[in-house]
Parts: structure tokens; C-alpha cells; sequence
């Protein structure tokens, strides 16, 4: 199967790399022609546009920071799209917008999936992170192969639309986890508490979370860089609130951790990267939250492994 790829950026560039090593027939495009001639050179080949590698390649995957971006490179692979093809949408989007670009998709005799990851872009380097995908169970099948090459954890979530919506969901928990993080350790700093100790207390307890095992330490560490920026923290948030507003559902957390990374965009930036939410709290209390022995980025030490299909319990 050819496989086209639509943004080569922080996220899109790593799940790419993971198709070029193990050997896909991958095509890539990208605004920033420099990314571009990186993947040529690694073997790769360069379409002119999104027009030309829809026409050339049997799925195209788009990565892009916005569902405007989405929106903007669909309207050119749109009458390129024929019996056969497949969209797959693995930004973090709006459940909607994806639904309402897949049956454009579809009505031209195409497939959409949406397949955003999860797991941190250490492990999209890696080829392990985890990926939801929403979409009927025969396209399914058909991308499962190359899916399995991107990532190691794969989940059917149902329908199209379906992968987006618990993308949001587990998003929205990790920015929940963040902020929590680095309320406990700023409030560990304050009580006294050895910042080394505090952090292996969280760790082998019950509060610990995938997020304090990776975003902590690079807090601690004093870099904050886990790829990752206020700016997308607020949009993903953003969306998590919008399909509880669709359910009517009287969110209470969420409202907070949207107010509280507007403060922190109006103070430090909207690319400000997201874990320095933590120096609202170290400006109010004068503490630096820094630790010896933490490293300024998180990366992979498990071995790549093939993926497989996730399961869920009782099915």
C-alpha cells in the first residue's frame, strides 16, 4: 500500500519515520520544505502537493494542529479522492468537523478513519505509543497493518468520529494530571518536602499517573520541554468542553483548567510550552521547582515492538 503524509511537525514527523524505517512506500508533505528534503533524503519521495498525493497513493494520513488546518488541505484532496481511498485523520480534532470532512470522503466511494495518538511524542519516535482509530471494521482491516507499524497499542473505538471524541476525553486527563502535579509539588516544596523524595512518593503511590512519570521530571528538571504547548493544551480542552456541552453535561473541573492556561497564555505566551503552567505557582509562592537528576526530555528506553489490536474488557 502507498501511504501519503500530511505534516511533518513535532507529532507527525515521528509516526512518519516509524512508517519510513520499517520500510512503507511513503510520500510526505509538509509547508516547511526543509522537514520535506529530511525525508527525501531518508528515502522518501516528495509530493508537490495534497492534490498529487491523494491522486498517487491508496490512504493519505493528515497531522496537522487544527481542524481549520484539516479542513484547508481536504478541500484540495477532495477531487482526488475515488473508490478506494483512505483519509485518515490522526490530529487532535473536533468529533464533528471530522465526521462532517469524512463524508465528503466517503460520498466520492473513499474511507475516513480518524486516528489521533496518545502516549507522548517520545513514544511516537519509537513506534510505541498508542492509537484509537474510528471507522467501519472492514477499513479497519485494511490499515490495521501499517497502524501497527506507527504505533504499538491499537484500539477499534467504533464509528468514525468515535477515535476523536476519547481522544479529547484522555487529553482532557492529562491536563487534569498536570495542573494537579504541579500543584502537589509546588505544595511539597513549600511544606519542606525534598523534591527528589516527593517525586518517588508520587510515583510508587496511588497518585501516581503516566503523567507524573514523565511531565514531572522534566518540571523537575527545569526544561518543561515534553513537546507540547499551552496554546494546544487550551484547544484540546476546548474540545473536551464542547462535547460535554453537546450532552448536556454540567462539567465542573473542565471550565477551571481552561481558565486556568487563559491566565497562563496571557502571562507566559500561547507557545509557551505546557508544563511551565507550573510558574503561576512558583511566581506566587517565590519557590523554584527544581530538582538534581531529572532529564530535560523525556525518551523511550522500551525496544520497538510490533503492534497489536487492544480488546477493550467484556468484549
Amino acid at each position: 500500500m502507498k501511504v501519503g503524509f500530511i505534516g511533518l511537525g513535532n507529532v507527525g514527523g515521528k509516526l512518519s519515520g516509524s512508517l519510513l524505517r520499517n520500510g512503507v512506500d511513503l510520500t510526505v508533505h509538509d509547508l516547511n520544505a526543509d522537514l520535506v528534503d529530511t525525508f527525501v533524503a531518508k528515502g522518501a519521495k516528495r509530493a508537490e502537493g495534497p492534490a498529487q498525493l491523494m491522486a498517487d497513493c491508496d490512504a493519505v494520513i493528515t497531522c496537522l494542529p487544527s481542524p481549520a488546518a484539516s479542513a484547508a488541505v481536504m478541500d484540495e484532496m477532495l477531487p482526488e479522492v475515488a473508490q478506494g481511498k483512505i483519509w485518515l485523520e490522526m490530529s487532535t480534532t473536533d468529533e464533528a468537523e471530522v465526521n462532517r470532512l469524512g463524508a465528503m470522503v466517503i460520498a466520492r466511494g473513499g474511507a475516513a478513519v480518524d486516528c489521533p495518538v496518545s502516549g507522548g511524542c517520545h513514544r511516537a519516535d519509537t513506534g510505541n505509543i498508542s492509537i484509537f482509530a474510528g471507522c467501519d471494521r472492514a477499513t479497519f482491516d485494511r490499515i490495521l497493518p501499517f497502524l501497527k507499524t506507527m504505533g504499538r497499542r491499537i484500539l477499534h473505538t467504533g464509528d468514525l468520529g468515535s477515535a476523536s471524541i476519547l481522544k479529547v476525553i484522555t487529553n482532557y486527563l492529562a491536563t487534569a494530571n498536570l495542573v494537579t502535579c504541579c500543584e502537589a509539588l509546588v505544595t511539597a516544596k513549600a511544606a519542606g518536602m525534598d523534591l527528589n523524595t516527593a517525586y518517588e512518593a508520587m510515583k510508587i503511590s496511588s497518585g501516581t499517573s503516566f503523567v507524573h512519570e514523565t511531565e514531572s521530571q522534566v518540571i523537575l528538571n527545569g526544561s518543561r520541554d515534553i513537546s507540547f504547548t499551552m496554546d494546544l493544551v487550551k484547544k484540546d480542552v476546548g474540545l473536551f468542553q464542547e462535547v460535554a456541552d453537546r450532552n448536556n453535561v454540567p462539567l465542573e473541573i473542565s471550565p477551571m483548567l481552561i481558565n486556568i492556561f487563559d491566565d497562563g497564555i496571557a502571562r507566559f505566551g500561547e507557545r509557551e510550552l505546557s508544563p511551565n503552567i507550573i510558574k503561576r505557582l512558583e511566581e506566587a509562592t517565590g519557590l523554584d521547582i527544581r530538582a538534581p537528576g531529572f532529564p530535560p526530555e523525556m525518551t523511550d528506553d522500551e525496544p520497538e515492538e510490533p503492534g497489536y489490536e487492544v480488546v477493550p474488557q467484556g468484549k
